[in-house]
């Protein structure tokens, strides 16, 4: 793959709300749909140890000339 073809990605994360419990509380419907909206992609998560989301990652491709 040429050096002109390879995709440079930006990345955000989005932290799932939660209850005093920390077990999810609330949909984050609003938000995921404002991120995808906004281009991003969702990728994957970042979990706790012993279980439970910590991060929702999302991706897209960097805007040329914005620092990533």
């Amino acid at each position: 793959m040429a050096e002109s073809e390879v995709t440079n990605w930006e990345y955000e994360t989005l932290r799932p709300p939660r209850d005093e419990s920390q077990k999810e509380a609330d949909d984050p419907k609003a938000e995921l749909n404002q991120l995808g909206a906004e281009g991003w992609e969702f990728v994957g998560t970042i979990d706790y140890e012993g279980g439970g989301s910590k991060y929702l990652v999302f991706k897209r491709p960097a805007r040329s000339g914005e620092p990533v």
